[in-house]
């Protein structure tokens, strides 16, 4: 049971956070979804270094991996919000934006994890 709390109160946490990041940056940037892609970048980045950290002589205990990377990255990141905004742009024919945001999504996402990675090393 106090593992699910800790999922739940990481998860709240990083899902008010993504909100306030979309409702910020998603509005001022009508052909790219900035909101979302740096909440996921940004969420790469972290899981990156706390996975890093917690494989590194166990640097994180298990509850603390449940809160920060399950819960707070888990509700930080969103794969559901990222996939709606790639339907919209095939769905208003802007193949070039769609391409463009799917790509460096994942490109960005999986540099942000290495270099997380590389960032726990240091630590």
């Amino acid at each position: 049971m106090k593992q699910m709390i800790l999922v739940f109160l990481g998860g709240g946490l990083g899902s008010m956070l993504r909100f306030l990041i979309s409702k910020t940056y998603n509005q001022q940037y009508i052909n790219f979804y900035l909101g979302t892609f740096l909440a996921n970048s940004i969420g790469c980045l972290i899981i990156g270094i706390l996975l890093g950290l917690s494989a590194k002589h166990n640097y994180l205990s298990q509850n603390q991996t449940l809160l920060l990377a399950t819960g707070f990255c888990g509700g930080f990141t969103t794969f559901s919000s990222f996939a709606f905004e790639n339907y919209s742009f095939l769905k208003a024919g802007e193949l070039f934006n769609f391409s463009l945001y799917t790509l460096s999504s994942i490109i960005i996402g999986v540099i942000a994890v290495a270099i997380g990675l590389w960032i726990s090393k240091l630590i």
